[in-house]
């Protein structure tokens, strides 16, 4: 949260009186007719132009030109709009979703002047930052959290530069579908980790999905061995950089956002500034030596296939500077750790909820893999109910419920209404998640029959979702707050739009669905039970917003082997990868 210093002025005004004797016969009380005619005029005159101004005004306020037309939303105050709104609502999304059904799906703000609107269903969503991406795919200027606090490298907040095209470039290069398989080994000898330690010590199951995610990260983005706990300060350090300036980039966070003048303000006078460009300095020394291992290793002969390596040696194709490309390589791993560990806590929480979820998707592991082995890649095309609890798991829980803002970068018209130049844009992927039009009167249960055809396989995804089946493929798991869309898909809220599309949404879904086939093909998730034997299901809407997710209320759970010799056939497996 920003530090807002608010300033009062007060002025007063003195004034210096002439006592001035004059003989009272000198005084004549009458006006001369000159004055009189003067006085009058002017009175014409004036009450004229106020006439005309008040005309005006009252043409243009209350008679807008239909071409004018802002969409509907709740009346603000003078000056400072929806401002004071906004900053009163602890949970946003909920408040927009609730506007929406108030005024329709497409919700206007005025926010001290700066015009928002709030998209809450996926038409409206994919209208206009799909199908208008041009006009709506920029972001607005961050002054805290894309200026200062992140010098304008970190990708998510940048607009349509040149830096953007080459990040963007290079993003895609080294994490499209292809360059994702590099990683398949890697994620399959993390998910068999992750099964052993939940296995060996089930209280314990949170941390040790923390630890796994990042430790699969880490080495994807940087080939880093594998991290042994999730406190390991590397993962620390990242971690709170990561919510640092997701935190700065909340509609709520700074002030200055909407009173720009406040930038100028003298770094000595203003903590939030100062704070913001001392981070900024640090966390560039900090990530260039993240990034200079890498280069090191490299240059000492050692192979390497990961994204940071990439961008080492496509160095001069790419266009980067080291600066340039060690914030690059933190950004990828920023939107993947916290996110990814966050969908496989909500997907556990479901597993204890929905038990006859649980059942029938090791059912399908049974049929398909069998006990003789664990689950691979290679199985994947074979196992349409996992691929639809990947999916399901993406939608049921808004991990960034807002995304990212965009902005628009020139007029346009929506419906019969005016979206002016330079409205900031946020799609409420959590109302989107809930779309009853499109994912029935159910859509707050946990259904990944919704993502089947009418044969059991992968139905086709829903509209506007690019093969995803929702608005939520992590930015859920790669980049926050973007409406993104996973591999075997559906319409969830959490990737993003078109040129805005989370660039790692392959390697975020493949590790979410090595995860969850590789726990339940070993284990079976159970609520605790009281001191009765009563099981305690956890509330499924209860939750976390630690400035980055919301993750689900801390809760406890049993995972006990589901079969005999499941856990040996785990270790077997884990040894195969150092043979």
């Amino acid at each position: 949260m920003g530090i807002v210093s608010q300033f009062s002025q007060t002025q007063t005004d003195t004034s210096s009186e002439m006592n001035t004797t004059i003989p009272s016969a000198a005084v004549d009380p009458r006006p001369s007719v000159s004055m009189f005619l003067i006085r009058e005029a002017f009175h014409s005159v004036f009450g004229g132009l106020v006439a005309l101004v008040a005309v005006f005004l009252l043409s243009v306020y209350t008679k807008p030109s239909s071409r004018r037309i802002l969409p509907p939303g709740p009346k603000g105050v003078p000056f400072f709009g929806n401002l004071f709104q906004l900053m009163a609502t602890p949970q946003p999304w909920k408040t927009f979703a609730d506007w929406g059904k108030q005024y329709g799906p497409l919700v206007h703000l005025n926010i001290a002047g700066k015009n928002m609107i709030i998209m809450n269903t996926h038409k409206v969503a994919a209208d206009l930052l799909d199908r208008r991406a041009t006009i709506y795919s920029s972001r607005p200027n961050l002054i805290v959290a894309s200026e200062m606090l992140t010098g304008g490298m970190l990708l998510a907040f940048q607009g349509y530069t040149d830096l953007w095209r080459r990040m963007r470039r290079a993003a895609h290069e080294g994490l499209n579908s292809n360059a994702a398989k590099n990683y398949h080994a890697a994620q399959e000898k993390e998910a068999i980790l992750l099964v052993q330690g939940v296995l060996k010590d089930s209280n314990n199951w949170d941390d040790e999905v923390k630890r796994s995610t990042a430790s699969m990260i880490l080495g994807a983005i940087y080939d880093i061995p594998t991290v042994e706990s999730c406190h390991d300060p590397q993962v620390a350090y990242v971690n709170n950089f990561v919510n640092r300036f997701v935190g700065a980039a909340s509609p709520k966070a700074h002030y200055v956002e909407y009173f720009t003048w406040m930038k100028y303000i003298p770094s000595s006078m203003a903590k939030w500034k100062r704070e913001a460009l001392e981070w900024y300095k640090r966390d560039s020394e900090y990530l260039g030596k993240m990034y200079g291992a890498v280069k090191g290793r490299l240059r000492n002969g050692e192979e390497s296939t990961s994204f940071a390596a990439s961008l080492i040696r496509d160095d001069k194709h790419l266009g980067l500077s080291d600066l340039e490309s060690s914030w690059l390589a933190a950004t990828i791993y920023a939107a993947g750790s916290e996110t990814s560990s966050t969908v496989m806590a909500w997907f556990i929480l479901a597993m204890i909820a929905y038990p006859e979820v649980q059942k029938k998707a090791q059912e399908e592991l049974d049929a398909v893999v069998g006990r003789d082995r664990m689950p691979t890649f290679a199985d994947r095309d074979s196992l349409p109910y996992i691929n639809a609890c990947v999916r399901e798991a993406l939608r049921w829980r808004a991990l960034t419920p807002m995304g990212a803002p965009h902005e628009t970068v020139e007029d346009d018209w929506y419906e019969g209404y005016f979206i002016p130049k330079g409205t900031v844009c946020f799609a409420n992927q959590w109302a989107m998640n809930r779309d009853t039009d499109v994912y029935g009167a159910d859509s707050d249960e946990f259904r990944p029959e919704r993502h089947l055809d009418q044969d059991g396989q992968v139905a086709c995804p829903y509209p506007d979702t690019h093969d995803e089946g929702s608005l939520t493929l992590p930015r859920q798991l790669w980049f926050w707050s973007e409406v993104c869309l996973d591999r075997t898909g559906s319409y969830c809220s959490i990737m993003t739009y078109i040129s805005r599309i989370c660039v790692g949404r392959h390697v975020a879904t493949n590790g979410l669905f090595i995860n969850i086939a590789s726990l339940l093909w070993a284990a079976t998730v159970a609520p605790v039970t009281d001191h009765e034997g009563r099981p305690q299901i956890p509330d499924t809407f209860d939750h976390i917003n630690n400035g980055l997710v919301l993750r689900p209320i801390p809760f406890k759970c049993n995972v006990k082997s589901r079969f005999k010799g499941a856990e040996a056939i785990v270790s077997q497996t884990r040894e195969s990868f150092h043979s």
